[in-house]
This record gives C-alpha cells, structure tokens and sequence, in this order.
C-alpha cells in the first residue's frame, strides 16, 4: 500500500524496461582484498555531495563481488568513457579474470583505479541502506584525479553499454547537442 491506496503487484520486467530508459553512467568500483584484485562495473553511480564530498553506487544484494569491496573499507571509483567498453564487459563478467589486459593503479590505501579513465576517486565507505534489492552505499571522497582530455562518456541505457556523442544541429533549434550511440 502506497499513499493509502492499494497497488497491484508491478511486472518485474515492465519496470526494468522503465528503468533502462534512463540512461546513467558506468564506474569501475575495484580495491585490494588481501592480495587479489577485486572489482565490478557498476551502473548506478550518483554525486551525493560537495561538502562534505561524497557519492554513492547502488549494489545488488545478490553480488558476491561486493561483499569482499565492503570487506576493504578503501575502494577506488573510475569514470569509465565510451572507448573503455571492453573494460566494462570484462568488470562485469560473472566468469573471466576480470582484469586480464586491464591496466590498473594500486593506491596505497589499496584502493585501485582503472587507468585511462575520464576521472578517479578513492573513496571510504562511510555508511549503506539496504533498499529492496540492492544496497545504496554512500562513499565519502578522500583523493580524486580528473583528466585534462573529455572522451566521450560511456552510459548504461536500454539494458546494454552505449556512448554519447556529439552531434550538430541536434536539437530543435539546431544547436549542437548530445545523442546516444549504439556500438
């Protein structure tokens, strides 16, 4: 019951499909666990605050990656741009060696940072809720790099790993917009 007024169930894939028309951004989220390299993409990334500085990803509860993340208490969060597809498809990989060819920086608080990317942030988790399925951690910014170049950003829209790009004349008035490219 929502509001005092009874609701039927959603259908799960209806609202997935909802969901996926939002287009968001992809992050690697990657920390030392002992002496293994941990670490997952993560498509729903959020800058929370500038003071203090703080972002959060939202985790399912079903990832056995995570658990190890948490285990760390340090992890890195690496804005990943459309040219790192392949970087993203390996981190989210169930399977392979998630870092195979991927060429990484160790922190010395054992975070790591995917190399190349737009921007890194070495975080502290600071706090989680778990919310329905998934777990809403807030991270706390202790160090944070930002490449000088601007790649063109990779998002997460209708279920798959796109680009955005600019185009001229796309928008109404002919100005220069964005769109999103499929690969």
């Amino acid at each position: 019951m929502a509001n005092g007024y009874a609701q039927a169930p959603l259908d799960g894939r209806l609202l997935r499909t909802a969901f996926g028309k939002f287009p968001t951004g992809v992050v690697a989220v990657c920390a030392m666990h002992g002496q293994e390299r941990v670490g997952m993409a993560v498509s729903a990334f959020m800058p929370v605050s500038l003071d203090p500085p703080l972002l959060s990803v939202c985790i399912q509860l079903s990832s056995t990656t995570w658990p190890r993340l948490r285990e760390a208490g340090v992890v890195g969060v690496s804005v990943l741009s459309r040219a790192q597809q392949a970087h993203a498809r390996r981190l989210a990989s169930k399977e392979a060696d998630r870092f195979a060819g991927l060429e990484v920086t160790r922190l010395a608080s054992g975070a790591v940072v995917v190399d190349g990317t737009q921007a890194w942030f070495e975080c502290a988790i600071r706090e989680s809720h778990k919310a329905g399925d998934h777990e809403i951690v807030v991270l706390e910014i202790v160090q944070l790099h930002v490449e000088s170049h601007a790649d063109d950003p990779m998002v997460f829209f209708a279920s798959g790993f796109r680009g955005l790009r600019h185009v001229q004349g796309g928008s109404a008035d002919g100005r220069a917009g964005l769109e999103v490219a499929h690969w």
